[in-house]
């Protein structure tokens, strides 16, 4: 039983010589390292020609999911959440309870006029 071999079998088509390095051009680019409140570092990389005001001075840290930022001494801290609120919440924001109280003798003063009260 004799094998028939084919030898290109697993290579790409257009491929240069095996184990070939250069697999394009690379663009310059520069490593920005960013630190979170637990010390974890990560790196960036970004266009060796981005201005300075344009690289991000906070990112998300993707293991621990906490703000990341370039100084090493000084992390950001976590900012707080703000509770869901109610539209009640909202609404006694706006409105001081002498108010509501009107409001509500207004609504029911018009409610009782519309059934003849």
């Amino acid at each position: 039983m004799a094998t028939g071999g084919n030898a290109i079998r697993g290579t790409r088509v257009g491929s240069g010589p095996m184990g070939e390095q250069d697999h394009g051009y690379h663009a310059d680019r520069i490593a920005v390292s960013y630190w979170d409140g637990l010390g974890n570092e990560t790196v960036r990389y970004f266009a060796a020609g981005l201005p300075e005001e344009e690289i991000p001075e906070i990112i998300d840290h993707p293991q621990s999911g906490l703000p990341a930022g370039r100084d090493k001494e000084n992390p950001p801290a976590l900012a707080k959440t703000e509770p869901y609120k109610t539209h009640l919440a909202y609404v006694k924001e706006r409105r001081t309870d002498e108010e509501a109280v009107q409001l509500l003798e207004d609504a029911l003063a018009q409610l009782r006029e519309r059934r003849g009260q």
